[in-house]
């Protein structure tokens, strides 16, 4: 995972190519917390996951952590304006500054579009 400075994110793919914004958005976030970070990380991440479900066009939020360290976060918004209004709001961006002068050792942000999906609901 590389450096990040405070500038704005920029987006690397542009619209769809079709020019629709159809279909949902799907954020893989994955970081590493600076060492002595987890108790002020611990509110600020579930005030955000309390947050983003009140959002427009949220879908789901799942968390891992491995046994390493590292936290992965995938987060699913219905379409590119959902997910983009989340990602520009206030609350969201006072807490990504924090996070990047306070919390993390390290992240990266991979934010995707499905180009498949399949699911099985067996007998539980």
């Amino acid at each position: 995972m590389t450096g990040r400075d405070d500038r704005p994110p920029t987006d690397a793919g542009g619209d769809d190519p079709e020019g629709g914004d159809q279909g949902p958005v799907i954020t893989v976030f994955r970081s590493r917390l600076r060492a002595g970070a987890e108790a002020a990380y611990g509110p600020l991440a579930a005030r955000m996951e309390e947050l983003a479900r009140t959002q427009p066009g949220f879908v789901e939020v799942k968390n891992f952590e491995a046994a390493d360290g590292e936290r992965v976060s995938l987060v699913r918004f219905a379409d590119r304006a959902t997910h983009d209004a989340w990602r520009r709001h206030p609350e969201h961006r006072a807490a990504q500054r924090q996070g990047r002068r306070e919390l993390y050792a390290e992240f990266s942000i991979l934010v995707c579009r499905p180009v498949a999906e399949r699911s099985y609901e067996g007998n539980v």
